[in-house]
C-alpha cells in the first residue's frame, strides 16, 4: 500500500490526551505516515505545536475556526502571523464560513476569514477552509483575496461548486461522510472527479465512518475512506492512495 496522509486530523484535541501514542502507532500501522493538523484557536497552538514536535509525521497549521468565533479578537490576527513567521507551518488554518449554526455572525466570520487569506497569501501558504452552508461565501472571498490555493475540508457542496474552487486552484478533502450510503450527491462526486483535486482526511476525533457511527474517530480510519471512493471509483485502493499522497505532499509542500 501506498503511504497515506490524513490531510485533516485534530490530534492536539483533549479526546486524545489519554492515548494518543497508541493512536498515532495504530496510524502508522494502517500507513497513514502523515498528518496535518490545524489548529481551531489562539489558545490551542502551544498544544498543537507540542503535539506535532512528538512525531516528524505531524504537521501543524495555525488558523481561527469560524465556530470560536467569541474567542477571537483582532490581536489573534497580529499574532498569528507571528506565529507563522517564526514556526514556519504547512498551512493556514483551519479557517472558514459557517453559515449553519444559529448565532454566529456573518459579518464577524467574514472579517477573520478574510484577514487569515491575506495572511495565507502574504506567506505564499496553502489555507484548510471549513465551508458548511458556505460554499457560495467561501468562493467569493478567495476570488476577492486572490493568489490563494488550499482544500476545503469536508466538502459537502455541488459538483459545480466543487468546479469552481478547482479553478481556483483549491483541492476538495472527503472523509467519513462518503462512507455513508446515503450521501448520494457527496458519493457521485467522489466516484467522477479528478483525483487530481482529492485529498483523503478524517477530521478525527470528529465524522466518525459509517463503520464506527456515533464512535470517537482517529486517523487510522482513513482506511474506510480509502475503500470506498475506491470502490465507488471502480479502480484498486492503491491508485487513490498514490494520488492523493501525491496531491498532499504537492500542496502541503511535504517533500
Amino acid at each position: 500500500m501506498h503511504p497515506l496522509v490524513d490531510t485533516h486530523c485534530h490530534l492536539d484535541d483533549g479526546e486524545f490526551d489519554r492515548d494518543r501514542d497508541e493512536v498515532i502507532a495504530r496510524a502508522r500501522e494502517a500507513g497513514v505516515r502523515r498528518q496535518i493538523v490545524p489548529a481551531i484557536d489562539a489558545a490551542s497552538w502551544p498544544k498543537l505545536r507540542e503535539v506535532c514536535a512528538q512525531d516528524e509525521g505531524l504537521h501543524p497549521a495555525y488558523g481561527l475556526h469560524p465556530l470560536l468565533l467569541d474567542r477571537h479578537t483582532d490581536a489573534h490576527l497580529d499574532e498569528l502571523r507571528g506565529w507563522i513567521e517564526r514556526e514556519r507551518p504547512v498551512a493556514v488554518g483551519e479557517c472558514g464560513l459557517d453559515y449553519f449554526i444559529e448565532g454566529l455572525d456573518p459579518g464577524r466570520q467574514q472579517h477573520y476569514f478574510d484577514g487569515q487569506l491575506k495572511i495565507a497569501r502574504d506567506f505564499d501558504l496553502p489555507v484548510i477552509v471549513h465551508a458548511r452552508r458556505a460554499v457560495d461565501a467561501v468562493i467569493a472571498s478567495i476570488r476577492r483575496v486572490g493568489g490563494l490555493r488550499g482544500v476545503v475540508h469536508s466538502f459537502s457542496g455541488s459538483e459545480e461548486q466543487a468546479r469552481q474552487l478547482w479553478k481556483q486552484g483549491f483541492l476538495l478533502g472527503l472523509g467519513g461522510p462518503v462512507t455513508y450510503d446515503r450521501a448520494n450527491r457527496l458519493r457521485r462526486l467522489a466516484a467522477s472527479m479528478p483525483l487530481e483535486f482529492l485529498l483523503l482526511e478524517t477530521d478525527a476525533p470528529d465524522q466518525p465512518d459509517s463503520g464506527i457511527r456515533g464512535q470517537r474517530n482517529e486517523p487510522a480510519r482513513i482506511t474506510r475512506v480509502l475503500e470506498t471512493i475506491a470502490e465507488l471509483r471502480g479502480v484498486d485502493t492503491a491508485e487513490v492512495a498514490r494520488a492523493t499522497c501525491v496531491n498532499a505532499e504537492r500542496l502541503f509542500a511535504l517533500n
